[in-house]
């Protein structure tokens, strides 16, 4: 099931390098259009069409789904097109937390013989630890870090969002429903040019969904809005499009650092 961004596209790719038919569904509202060049079967779907991503499934002989990308939630709120599939599962579920939705699908997925699997079937995108690259912290950088990390598990516990921005040890901005780079926008103009951001997993992080993950464009907001520390956890967050973002991050000389738990 891909979503956006270029996860869903380094996904593929590794599992056609695999040997493997990959049958994809696709988000109308989404996915990016390359995603066809991996496809032994694609098919384009509206959010919200289970009942449809369900069939075309089945009819490819498919048993395993990977969830790749994000499908951002604000489709819940904005001409959300459910099927009658889906609007079974939302009047069963008792809110429209990330973790309630996303284990409502899988398990009418696991209904219909779909077993949802990790996200994580290439460890070699995971951060390793220790400064990355760019320039060495300030001490600084260290403290709202130091700060910033209990933060940021406090609300991911909450299953509120996985990124906060941080400032002289105050929180700037928290990731809600706009998503990690709404969150960079609001904390780094609230800030003087020195803020950090810091991404964390969940507390009993599902591993089939939502991974912590960065990317290039995580870095570009950054570098607009005045964010100069990206720290992630290490072992635990996916760095994609692994050679660009630490060529982007290195000429923004934004210093990225893995953060040991």
């Amino acid at each position: 099931m891909a979503g956006y961004g270029s996860f869903p596209l380094e996904v593929a790719a590794e599992l056609c390098a695999q040997g493997m038919d990959v049958h994809i569904v696709a988000a109308r509202e989404e996915t990016s259009p390359e995603i066809e060049q991996y496809a032994a079967s694609l098919c384009w779907l509206h959010v919200g069409q289970l009942g449809g991503m369900i069939r075309t499934f089945k009819q490819a002989g498919v048993s395993q789904v990977i969830f790749a990308g994000k499908v951002k939630k604000l489709h819940l709120f904005r001409n959300f097109k459910p099927d009658l599939t889906a609007l079974k599962v939302l009047a069963k579920m008792g809110d429209l937390r990330d973790n309630t939705l996303l284990c409502a699908i899988a398990d009418e997925l696991r209904k219909h013989g779909l077993e949802t699997v990790s996200q994580l079937i290439m460890p070699q995108m995971l951060a390793a630890e220790g400064l990355l690259c760019g320039p060495r912290l300030s001490k600084k950088a260290k403290k709202d870090i130091e700060f910033g990390y209990g933060q940021a598990r406090g609300i991911a516990a909450l299953d509120i969002g996985q990124t906060i921005v941080v400032q002289k040890q105050t929180v700037m901005a928290v990731e809600a429903i706009e998503g990690s780079d709404g969150a960079i926008v609001r904390g780094g103009n609230l800030g003087n040019g020195k803020a950090v951001v810091i991404k964390v997993e969940k507390p009993n992080q599902d591993q089939r969904f939502d991974v912590p993950a960065v990317g290039v464009d995580t870095l570009h907001a950054m570098h607009a809005h005045g964010c100069t520390t990206l720290a992630i956890e290490a072992h635990k967050t996916l760095i994609l499009q692994r050679e660009s973002f630490f060529k982007t991050a290195s000429s923004y000389k934004i210093s990225v650092f893995g953060i040991s738990s």
